[in-house]
């Protein structure tokens, strides 16, 4: 994002502020896909990626008040969506292990497994350093990405899908950036280990 989108963003915040309402039309054209992205990838569900970006937009407009400017808008929304999905996934989470620890005879969680996405240029995406070679594989690599914890999935996401720096991943995720690196490294490791689990597959980047 240039600092024109950056500078045009504000200007739009402003208006909205000011109580023009089309406002906020602008903001969801210009955001809905790159926020779509984002819970696309962190769930790895179309339907609940849909769901998790209305819930993301409703939390932007209920909160845009408490937007102070010292991050980019963009920075900011990205936070809210990426709050959203580990929220539902760590609730998730609890829910499965609810599930396990329940008596024999008691209702398992029914939901289906989400399914994978076909989209060969969303699959390239996920992994932009590994440039694997064949869809297969690619498929590998985004179903070990479902299976590490949620908040190494956001820090991967953040650095590797969006290119965001290490001091962008910290304004997001709301930590130090010594912390944003300890923990890429450790998401790098988590997720080689995971493609390895699920057989022969590309190599994962090591830094």
């Amino acid at each position: 994002m240039t600092q024109d989108d950056a500078d045009d963003d504000l200007r739009l915040v402003e208006a909205i502020r000011r109580g023009d309402t089309s406002g906020w039309s602008q903001l969801i054209t210009r955001y809905q896909d790159r926020l779509y992205s984002v819970c696309y990838r962190m769930v790895h569900h179309r339907e609940l990626a849909a769901d998790l970006t209305q819930d993301a937009f409703v939390k932007i407009i209920q909160g845009l008040d408490s937007f102070d400017g010292r991050a980019k808008l963009s920075t900011w929304m990205i936070r809210v969506t990426m709050n959203v999905c580990l929220s539902r996934l760590r609730s998730e989470k609890l829910r499965r292990h609810a599930s396990l620890d329940a008596p024999a005879g008691g209702k398992a969680d029914s939901r289906s497994k989400p399914a994978q996405p076909r989209n060969h240029e969303q699959s390239r995406e996920l992994s932009p350093d590994d440039r694997v070679d064949t869809e297969e594989e690619q498929s590998r690599v985004l179903e070990a990405l479902r299976r590490i914890d949620p908040d190494q999935r956001a820090v991967i996401i953040l650095c590797d899908c969006h290119g965001k720096s290490y001091e962008q991943i910290a304004e997001v995720l709301g930590v130090a950036v010594g912390t944003v690196k300890s923990r890429l490294f450790r998401a790098r490791a988590a997720l080689r280990e995971a493609v390895e689990n699920l057989g022969d597959a590309p190599k994962v980047k090591d830094e």
